[in-house]
């Protein structure tokens, strides 16, 4: 049991745990204490002496140990001649601590007048100006007057780019290092450094390209001052002028909790725009993070120029419902992950009442694992520490779901085991307790025999709480599935069939694409293992997919089709073939739900007004089906909940009102204190529900046989002498639909738009780092560019998902140089 510590700041009684810092104590009761270079997330390193205060600590009897008492039997104190930092300085028994003194604000206010005479008076043109902690400490603490020399003032660098996303100010910084700290500390990214010393101490990049790091806008909500600045922010408005949307993001299976900014501009006719993604707090899922994927890439495609223009929605959805009622049973229902729950719902009550069969299209199977071994109610990863062990087999977290890279290398670097298994070198590597190399195709079997290995099946046998996460690294739809059920094995003997044994932090996760393929699963929703099949001579209603821009294959059969219907908010290549297009509303405009894959139901509301003449996708699939004659609930999202609630047994008791209760979190931020925890907003609109845990789907799947032969590589497609073998991999910029809108991204999309080879390889071929090749597939050529990776087996070569290639599947391909083809 942690040891209690009571003291005294500022005459309020104060008990908190051994160990904590003073200016932490403080605002656990409300004493807000000034801090530049502190930030709770960080380890204290005392360097901006803006928190100096006066302590006392009881006097102690030397040869009894004990306090020394005053006439009035309290402890005699003695109080240091200097002040202290209480950003460095732990509790103690006894201890009193003033913040208030003249003596502890005389210090506090000549550290403020010091950092004022190197800092520029630019608020008024500041983007920090109305959020800026420099600002509002000068108000609260600083002198009324500077006493130094305006004309000795130091000047440097304004419009300094880090990289191409972040810009330096180097006349505002005040070298508290929250960012070099940041960077090294917390994303394990060295990139940011000082430069020279004294009044020339500047922050450089050591990077190349500049700032190389996926997490790099994170440093712009803890910068204390308007030094860091985000390159579609820069001045585009100001704080006060912004009002704020709660959200979940839609990049990833993670369901970062953000908050959209958004405000009128002329621009868009006086209509809302959306001006800025920051994080909101959310200590279970994403903390006060988010990465530079969701933050400059989660809300940019439902402004862009491909977005569906509405027509005549009314006949449009006649035609279509007249079409699917001809179909009936002939129908075939195509949902993408990237539908809420929602819809979802409301979809598969259509689907039912009309005799149609419907598919979840995804080439990441395995959902009936992560629907029964999943994590429940009580799991939480920033608890994981000691003794607990998280395995990663297949991803490439890093790349496919960065805050879970994030809180993964938090995890080991608190004790936990980690074991990352993996056919190629990853950036989780360097933090793993134990790193396995297996060949592209020895997934299920490595897995499998990793209770054999001595310290890594110790780790896994004796684990407190066992994580299992699994992706789809070099694999199609069948060898995810067959590593699903791999994984779930070494959970089986962990899991309870009976509801009174919870499994804390324990389960399987699968590192899915989608935003919402958890929830599609836990209501039924199921892949093909032969879609072009299913889709062919059929009347084939799609939503929120693009299989005719992902594979040629199921192009080609939707060219058969009867009728395709497609419901979506971008046009794309399956947008061109469809008879009927039923433009829907953006996620940024709706109301709704996401069930993220740690198995976390989170509601996100509307940032902006929908487009004029869409619908959130329940409405349409609601206003379709009640002109097919079926009744659905399209009114309001908060009511399809309700049912769904009532008729999905894994949603049971989930409500709009308990995803939207919130508890106190630690650290405590808010907008009134953005010098302590920076800029990430306060979490007062949910934090949503973790599912329970599902027995009767546990008992079903330890009966299933695997699928086919529990290969993940079919050994009909082995290559032959002259070709590589092609596994699919996932970047965390591409040209995806939701990612390629993104302007700001461009140039990191085309830096990893490329095949990867060897070197080994690649030196046979001739090709080097850079160059031009084609790549054949199935009689296709495509022109590619060639990076090289010494980590990869010289017989595979990776092909990125979503960058023009189709591969949904590992498949052998002809790799040549451009001259020679």
């Amino acid at each position: 049991m942690t040891k209690m510590v009571n003291l005294k700041i500022n005459g309020k009684p104060v008990n908190v745990p051994e160990g904590t810092l003073i200016v932490d104590a403080a605002k656990k009761v409300g004493i807000d204490i000034p801090v530049f270079c502190y930030h709770p997330k960080m380890e204290p390193v005392g360097m901006c002496r803006q928190c100096l205060v006066e302590i006392g600590r009881p006097m102690i009897d030397r040869a009894s140990g004990q306090p020394m008492l005053d006439e009035n039997g309290a402890p005699k104190l003695q109080f240091g001649p200097k002040l202290e930092t209480s950003c460095t300085t732990p509790v103690s028994e006894g201890m009193v601590v003033i913040s208030d003194s003249e003596k502890a604000k005389g210090g506090q206010k000549e550290i403020l007048e010091l950092l004022l005479t190197s800092h520029p008076l630019d608020c008024p043109v500041c983007d920090k100006g109305g959020e800026c902690p420099l600002q509002n400490l000068t108000m609260k603490f600083g002198p009324k007057e500077s006493r130094f020399i305006f004309d000795e003032k130091h000047h440097g660098e304004k419009h300094v780019p880090l990289g191409d996303l972040i810009f330096l100010d180097r006349e505002r910084c005040i070298q508290c290092a929250r960012c070099i700290r940041f960077q090294s500390d917390l994303a394990g990214e060295p990139v940011l450094g000082f430069y020279q010393r004294g009044r020339h101490t500047d922050i450089v990049t050591h990077s190349d390209p500049g700032f190389d790091s996926v997490f790099s806008g994170n440093t712009t909500d803890i910068c204390p001052v308007g030094a860091l600045t985000t390159a579609d922010f820069r001045f585009g408005a100001r704080p006060w002028e912004l009002k704020h949307a709660a959200s979940v993001c839609s990049q990833c299976p993670v369901g970062c909790n953000v908050t959209f900014n958004v405000r009128r501009e002329a621009k868009a006719g006086g209509g809302y725009v959306i001006k800025r993604a920051m994080p909101r707090q959310n200590e279970q899922v994403n903390e006060i993070w988010m990465c530079d994927k969701g933050r400059f890439a989660g809300y940019q495609y439902a402004e862009a120029a491909s977005r569906l223009d509405p027509d005549t929605l009314e006949s449009t959805l006649s035609l279509a419902a007249a079409k699917l009622t001809e179909a009936q049973s002939e129908t075939v229902i195509l949902a993408g992950g990237r539908l809420a729950n929602e819809d979802l719902y409301n979809l598969k009550q259509f689907a039912a009442k009309l005799g149609a069969k419907t598919w979840l299209y995804t080439q990441h199977g395995g959902g009936e694992y992560t629907t029964a071994y999943g994590l429940t109610a009580g799991s939480n990863l920033g608890d994981l520490g000691p003794g607990d062990t998280v395995l990663v087999v297949a991803s490439d977290l890093y790349n496919e779901a960065p805050i879970w890279h994030l809180r993964l290398k938090a995890a080991a670097e608190r004790g936990a085991t980690l074991i990352v298994a993996n056919a190629r070198a990853t950036k989780l590597d360097e933090f793993a307790g134990f790193v396995i190399r297996y060949s592209y195709g020895d997934e299920v079997e490595t897995t499998k025999r990793l209770r054999t290995k001595d310290k890594v099946g110790a780790a896994i046998e004796n684990a407190n709480n066992l994580v299992v996460f699994y992706g789809s690294d070099g694999l199609g739809l069948a060898g995810t599935q067959n590593l699903a059920a791999a994984c779930a094995d070494l959970l089986k003997n962990r899991a309870s069939t009976t509801p009174a044994a919870p499994l804390s932090t324990c389960g399987l996760v699968g590192v899915w694409s989608t935003p919402n393929q958890q929830g599609a699963l836990e209501m039924g929703f199921a892949p093909s293992h032969d879609l072009v099949s299913e889709l062919k001579d059929k009347t084939v209603y799609i939503l929120a997919a693009d299989p005719a821009g992902d594979d040629p294959a199921l192009a080609e059969a939707l060219k058969t089709a009867k009728t395709v219907i497609v419901q979506d908010i971008l046009e794309t290549e399956t947008t061109k073939m469809a008879d009927i297009i039923l433009p829907a509303a953006a996620y940024t405009e709706r109301e709704g739900t996401y069930t993220n894959a740690e198995r976390r139901v989170q509601r996100f509301y509307p940032a902006v007004p929908a487009k004029p003449g869409t619908r959130a996708d329940f409405a349409l699939v609601a206003e379709l089906a009640k002109k097919c004659g079926i009744e659905l609930e399209g009114r309001s999202p908060l009511l399809v909940m309700n049912q769904l609630s009532a008729g999905e047994p894994a949603f049971s008791g989930i409500s709009y009102a308990s995803l939207s209760e919130v508890t106190e979190q630690w650290p405590i931020v808010g907008r009134g204190d953005l010098y302590y925890g920076g800029t990430s907003y306060e979490n007062k609109l949910g934090l949503g529900v973790m599912l329970e845990s599902n027995v009767s789907r546990r008992l079903t799947v330890q009966s299933q046989a695997p699928y086919g032969d529990n290969k993940t590589l079919d050994s009909g497609l082995r290559p032959k002498e002259d070709e590589l073998m092609a596994v699919p991999v996932t970047r965390l910029y591409d040209y995806g639909n939701t990612v390629a809108p993104a302007k700001l991204l461009a140039d990191h999309i085309d830096r990893f738009n490329g095949i990867v080879l060897n070197p080994v390889t690649a030196l046979k071929l001739g090709l080097d780092n850079g160059s031009q090749a084609e790549v054949s597939l199935n009689g296709v050529s495509y022109p590619v560019k060639v990076l090289l990776d010494a980590s990869i087996s010289t017989g595979v070569v990776l092909i990125p998902r979503s960058m023009g290639i189709p591969i949904p599947a590992p498949a052998p391909v002809k790799v040549l140089s451009a001259q020679k083809a």
